[in-house]
């Protein structure tokens, strides 16, 4: 049982619902052979499109080896592909391959049913609001997290 004190502290609950939201979607992503991590990177190529190793690595404040093992995972499973980028033949880019796509098509069910497990006791407009307030939480780290002010050279010159 939760000592009752420690429940007017919003950290500790972000921290203990992270943990249960954690172990929903990993048992989720473990039935079909993948970590959160491998979810991370195959959404990131999947939104932004291809990206070298080194930029995905700093992206997500991951060291430079564990990405290079969840991009060779993925690799093997066909769900990306690596390939010399056109612009600079010495940068290795990784991009999501059709296979991939359809992974995260099919995943997208299973990450549903894992929220809908955890904010069963939320109505649809709690889950809303909910969201928008982790979201806002989420920038905030964001802006000001080990990451922060992190734009690729590609995306600086982007107006």
């Amino acid at each position: 049982m939760t000592p009752p004190s420690v429940l007017n502290l919003s950290a500790y609950l972000m921290y203990a619902t992270g943990k249960a939201a954690r172990r929903t979607l990993s048992e989720k992503l473990t039935a079909r052979g993948l970590r959160l991590w491998h979810l991370t990177v195959l959404t990131l190529v999947a939104d932004l499109g291809p990206q070298p190793k080194g930029v995905l690595a700093a992206r997500l404040d991951m060291n430079a080896s564990d990405l290079a093992k969840i991009v060779k995972d993925l690799s093997e499973a066909g769900q990306v592909t690596c390939v010399r980028s056109l612009a600079d033949r010495r940068r290795v880019d990784v991009l999501i391959t059709p296979e991939g796509r359809l992974a995260l098509d099919h995943l997208s069910a299973d990450i549903a049913s894992a929220d809908d497990d955890l904010l069963t006791p939320l109505s649809e407009a709690e889950r809303e609001q909910l969201a928008s307030l982790l979201r806002r939480v989420h920038a905030h780290h964001e802006d000001t997290g080990p990451s922060a002010g992190f734009r690729p050279a590609a995306q600086a010159r982007q107006p």
